[in-house]
């Protein structure tokens, strides 16, 4: 017959055995738990901070990024950016709007590609922004940089069996100091209308056969 005291001794045993494994299952589902409402917070800050179309950062995040970038730039040369598309709505209208969507998607990553490690954001609707850390801000380098990058976004832009091609209108400033972003974007601004203005004259020209 077996001894009462080591009948007793094993059930206690058992006891704590099955009551640290609850203890463990409890713990490890708080774990998840936890991990699973960190990972929906930085869902929810990433859809905040993001435009959800190219998952470039929005507007509100642009000028947030932007203002830790010129802080910590130590003196380096900066340059701002802004481009629209040019006559974009005739996307939308003649392809649709899922085409419309699918070339601002291709143009964010262009501009990204541009733009390499450096800032690029989506303002909204068609309308984008950089800051760009660069080599110098002189005025050869300026509009060699806005050469490539109206290059890089004018090429055929897939939309299943057919392409099409967009233009852009960029401007860019350099910023003169950590308090000038505003200043540099409004100049930028004035330089990519300038462009729009210029390419719209070269178009109307072409147009009626003018040279």
């Amino acid at each position: 017959m077996p001894d009462p005291m080591t009948v007793a001794s094993g059930i206690s045993a058992a006891g704590a055995l099955l009551s640290a494994w609850q203890l463990r299952r409890r713990a490890l589902r708080a774990e998840a738990e936890i991990e699973l409402l960190h990972a929906e917070l930085a869902a929810e800050r990433h859809a905040a901070s993001h435009d959800p179309l190219t998952g470039l950062p929005n507007r509100r995040a642009f000028f947030r990024l932007a203002a830790t970038l010129l802080t910590d730039a130590a003196g380096k040369p900066l340059v701002a950016i802004v481009l629209d598309l040019d006559d974009f709505k005739q996307v939308n209208d003649r392809y649709g709007h899922a085409a419309g969507d699918q070339v601002l998607v291709s143009v964010a990553q262009r501009l990204a590609a541009f733009a390499g490690d450096n800032l690029v954001a989506r303002l909204g609707g068609d309308e984008f922004a950089g800051l760009l850390v660069s080599p110098t801000v002189d005025r050869r380098w300026i509009e060699h940089a806005t050469r490539r990058l109206c290059e890089a976004l004018a090429a055929p832009i897939p939309l299943g069996a057919r392409s099409v091609r967009v233009t852009a209108s960029v401007g860019l400033a350099p910023v003169h100091g950590p308090t000038q972003l505003t200043d540099a974007l409004c100049r930028a601004d004035a330089a990519m209308y300038q462009a729009k203005t210029v390419g719209a004259a070269r178009a109307a020209r072409q147009l009626v056969g003018e040279c």
